[in-house]
């Protein structure tokens, strides 16, 4: 094994044991935090790949974005932040044959269309940053901010609906 591979698996157990942390954690807080361990070790996985775009498109948009519009999701609705008994589910045994049975079945399918594929990291393909960029601000720029301008009104209609001190004056007010 080269040191490449290696770092690559010991970043895949960070975040399949953060991501393992994150459902199994009953503090929404340290769940989020968790989820950010994640995504920042498979962006690192992507680095390893010489991925350079998708890694900091991961951490711009999950970390960056996903995680932060979670984080003032927590704080805007007042959540629990300490320990929370709603947090657990009495369905854990289902839930860990049915995720131990999902992953049995994505590695099987994984293997048996990959298994002796070979990818040679060195050699330059067609998926470069310029050519990426190009298509994105040729083709996607509308959608892209479709969604930035979706996203922003979902933070102000959390903003209002969390805030009592928001609405039409009452009937002694001036």
């Amino acid at each position: 094994m080269t040191a490449a591979e290696i770092v690559f698996a010991l970043l895949g157990i960070v975040a399949m044991g953060s991501a393992v942390l994150v459902v199994t954690t009953k503090q929404i807080v340290r769940a989020a935090l968790y989820l950010v361990v994640s995504f920042g070790a498979i962006a690192a996985c992507f680095l390893v790949l010489t991925a350079e775009l998708v890694a900091w498109v991961q951490v711009l948009i999950y970390v960056g974005a996903v995680v932060v519009l979670l984080l003032f999701g927590i704080m805007l609705t007042r959540a629990p932040i300490g320990p929370s008994s709603d947090l657990d589910s009495r369905n854990k045994p289902a839930a860990i044959v049915v995720a131990v049975a999902t992953a049995g079945v994505l590695v099987t399918v994984l293997v048996s269309g990959f298994g002796d594929a070979y990818v040679n990291v060195g050699e330059q393909t067609s998926g470069s940053a310029s050519s990426i960029g190009a298509g994105i601000f040729r083709y996607w720029v509308l959608p892209f901010e479709v969604l930035s301008v979706l996203l922003l009104a979902a933070l102000v209609g959390a903003i209002v609906l969390s805030r009592t001190d928001i609405g039409p004056p009452k009937d002694g007010d001036a």
